[in-house]
């Protein structure tokens, strides 16, 4: 059996965030959002969490968050960048999010910030962390959906074809909020919630967007990327596209981050289960005061 193309470039997306680790306090706006979400959620679960995860760690922002909660023992810190990893609440696994190496049964609740859409296998991701909870375990992760940094996608392209006649991947492929309940339940989660929040920044100019996203550690990693340098010609061609299509009266432009959210547990025979067809008690039609029509 070949073994699947790979989305990713593993390594050199591991070395970016490494070089991005000493200056990642200053660029995490994003991730502080999706601490404060995941708090909220865990915080009105009523039952306690005895050991805890948090996969794709970063610096530590989700982690630091989730272990002060009252209802969580004890949190592992888990990132295969060693630089990054090291600022996260300890004890802390160097390990890749897509060969976890928690055994069956282990975890009470797994939770993740902004990595697991940089897995090439999300499904396989999600099956490992299925495996590694125990029944009524609960993962909430945060992923970037496919609405992200739509406006600098669109600029690379549109530069790309007027000065080279073709494009090269220049924005990850992110995931659609329709799909993820469906791998959810592939990875074998009971009770699945996808949520979707839109989050629109400003910056100066699209320079500064593209240096922020250097200093997340997340400029082009894609296996397929062009392996040459970027010319200021074309660089400065998609700065002025994505000026003149989407930036504002102030002269400043946006960008769209698209965070999706994923709640689900591990199966369990206490959780309500749908029932069967045929087996309803009442009408649907009587409870929304509406008169039945046969189709």
């Amino acid at each position: 059996m070949t073994e699947p193309h790979a989305i990713f470039d593993a390594s050199l997306l591991t070395a970016r965030r490494n070089r991005a680790a000493g200056s990642a306090a200053s660029h995490d706006f994003l991730l502080q959002r999706v601490a404060d979400d995941v708090a909220e959620r865990l915080a009105i679960v009523r039952r306690d969490f005895a050991v805890a995860s948090d996969i794709g760690s970063h610096h530590g922002v989700l982690g630091r968050r989730i272990a002060s909660a009252p209802n969580v023992g004890r949190l592992v810190s888990l990132d295969p960048a060693a630089a990054l990893l090291a600022q996260a609440p300890a004890p802390r696994v160097l390990a890749r999010l897509d060969a976890l190496p928690f055994a069956p049964g282990t975890l009470d609740l797994a939770v993740s910030g902004l990595s697991l859409h940089l897995v090439d296998d999300l499904p396989g991701a999600l099956i490992q962390i299925r495996r590694a909870l125990k029944p009524d375990g609960l993962l909430l992760a945060a992923l970037l959906g496919g609405r992200t940094l739509a406006e600098l996608r669109e600029a690379w392209l549109a530069a790309e074809d007027e000065l080279a006649g073709g494009a090269s991947p220049r924005v990850a492929p992110f995931a659609d909020v329709r799909d993820l309940g469906g791998l959810l339940q592939r990875a074998g989660f009971a009770l699945p919630v996808v949520d979707s929040d839109t989050v629109i920044v400003t910056y100066a100019s699209p320079l500064a967007l593209m240096q922020e996203l250097k200093h997340m550690g997340g400029s082009n990693m894609l296996a397929d990327r062009r392996r040459v340098p970027v010319t200021r010609g074309l660089l400065m061609r998609a700065a002025e596209i994505y000026a003149e299509r989407f930036g504002g009266d102030d002269e400043r432009v946006p960008a769209t981050f698209e965070i999706l959210t994923l709640t689900a547990w591990a199966p369990h025979e206490s959780q309500p289960k749908p029932l069967a067809p045929g087996t309803a008690q009442a009408r649907l039609a009587d409870a929304l005061g509406v008169k039945e029509r046969k189709i």
